[in-house]
């Protein structure tokens, strides 16, 4: 693993396997979930049926989709929502912001959102006029300042201009610069439109608590000067273990040499046209490539098999791994750093990692970094069990309609790690208890603190069996899942454990 080019040494290495948060939430509460009733003993209760295991977000580009691409992918899509698994969570979502419907398992309502897509046009287009500059052809000019991106739009845009007889001819380069800007500026618009809720789906995937994947459908888009907006999104996902996949809409495309001639019959664009229009098409796959393989995800492109797409991207990879490094005199200012991952067989590996990161404008402060490790924890499917904790859950109905669900935490004190303060044994523990509807969606969590400054005699012969924690939930009869998570002062052992119950 290179930084900036410089050798880093690897701290942790691991390999990732998506679990199964079903199976291992069953066995416990086939365990440990009893139905506590009030006027009898308590009865062996069965888990929820078809815990979500992986939340899904369907991501459409309907600003930068055509209806032609828009079309083809919403039938595939129809098609492909009938081979989701019972423990599969899926959403749609638009670019635009204008089409959402939210985490479920009725694939009827999935397929009546899909009828629901249209392209959305949110700034202005610029079709049939002359010059035609595209967004990228106006970042071009405006912002690389090419020299040649210039000289085919004032070529074109001469061509384009009447001329009565014995009348000047006029420099169309102010006009052309003029045209250039609005252009750049809406497409600008819409990117950053793109971005956001991008970035806001990431934040939403972030709170389901299993596996979780967003499908990116689009034509691709350029992104200039916001390399630190996606990179910023690319962070979130990473951090959050949501992996970004993209499908390339458009298939295996082809760019006609000067465009389509129905445009403007009667102005042809310049031979050299046709070459700005092929470099458009391929960068509006950068940006797709760069969000799949920084994430772990899959990019779809050059295929017009739109089933087996969507059937790739829709998938968790079988393995992931985790490298890690502790960068050495890493400073707070906001740089740039480039990464790169080699192995030792290249001809028979495929590497796809993350391409760089942005060093931090400020460090965070401790009580704020654990409070966000907790909730990270909390939203995650993974079982972590570095401190010794045992999740039991119980219930009791008060009425056909209302329950109360109870979450024991019971923690073997002895095996904590304690520090010796005035004689006596400290540590902190925090734990947060979570509960999600059938759906994964989050309903509410409780945390409670314990503070230690024990004796040694009182741990050694008072806390011989340990102390168990103790929080409810006023809940509805129905399935839900239970997360607990457990972290101690220093941060360094954490435990969270899952556990489903179905109260009927």
């Amino acid at each position: 693993m290179f930084d900036k080019g410089k050798l880093q040494v690897i701290s942790q290495f691991e390999v990732e396997q998506p679990g199964t948060l079903t199976a291992n939430a069953r066995q416990r509460s086939d365990e440990n979930t009893a139905d506590v009733s009030p006027d009898g003993p308590p009865s062996n209760a069965a888990p929820g049926p078809d815990a979500p295991e992986h939340f899904i977000v369907y991501l459409f580009d309907d600003v930068h989709l055509a209806l032609g691409d828009l079309a083809q992918v919403r039938q595939a899509a129809e098609r492909h929502f009938a081979t989701l698994r019972p423990t599969d969570r899926a959403a749609i979502f638009t670019t635009s912001g204008r089409t959402i419907f939210d985490y479920t398992d009725d694939r009827a309502e999935l397929h009546k959102a899909l009828l629901r897509l249209q392209p959305q046009t949110i700034a202005g287009h610029f079709s049939n006029q002359c010059p035609d500059i595209s967004y990228y052809q106006a970042d071009q000019i405006i912002n690389k300042n090419d020299p040649q991106a210039l000289l085919v739009a004032v070529q074109e845009a001469t061509s384009c201009q009447v001329h009565p007889p014995g009348a000047p001819v006029l420099d169309p380069t102010p006009m052309v610069q003029a045209v250039s800007s609005e252009v750049l500026s809406s497409g600008e618009h819409e990117s950053r439109i793109s971005l956001g809720v991008l970035k806001d789906v990431v934040h939403s995937l972030a709170r389901m608590p299993g596996q979780r994947s967003i499908v990116l459908i689009s034509p691709g888009f350029i992104t200039p000067r916001m390399e630190f907006d996606y990179n910023e999104i690319i962070d979130l996902a990473v951090r959050a273990q949501v992996i970004i996949n993209t499908l390339d809409a458009r298939g295996l495309y082809v760019v006609l040499p000067g465009g389509d001639i129905g445009n403007n019959p009667l102005h042809p664009p310049p031979p050299a046209k046709g070459l700005i229009d092929i470099a458009a098409a391929s960068a509006q796959d950068e940006l797709l490539g760069i969000l799949a393989d920084s994430t772990g995800g899959v990019f779809f492109h050059n295929s017009n098999d739109l089933d087996d797409g969507l059937r790739r991207v829709a998938q968790t990879p079988e393995y992931s791994y985790v490298l890690a490094f502790v960068p050495q005199n890493l400073k707070p200012d906001g740089s740039y750093h480039g990464l790169k991952v080699t192995v030792k067989n290249p001809p028979k590996l495929n590497v796809q990692a993350r391409r760089g990161y942005y060093a931090p404008k400020n460090f965070a402060d401790p009580a704020q970094q654990a409070k966000q490790e907790i909730e990270e924890a909390m939203f995650s499917q993974e079982e972590v069990h570095n401190l010794p904790v045992q999740l039991h859950t119980q219930y009791f109905k008060a009425s056909d309609q209302d329950a109360k669900l109870i979450v024991l935490a019971h923690v073997d004190v002895k095996l904590l790690h304690f520090k010796k303060l005035e004689g006596r044994n400290d540590n902190v523990l925090t734990c947060v208890s979570g509960l999600f509807n059938r759906n994964g969606n989050f309903l509410q969590a409780t945390e409670k603190t314990v503070t230690m400054h024990w004796k040694d005699d009182t741990l050694e012969h008072r806390l011989g069996s340990g102390i168990t924690l103790k929080t409810s939930f006023d809940v509805k009869p129905g399935s839900y899942l239970v997360r607990l998570v457990v972290r101690d002062k220093e941060g360094q052992l954490m435990s969270a454990e899952n556990g489903t119950i179905e109260i009927r």
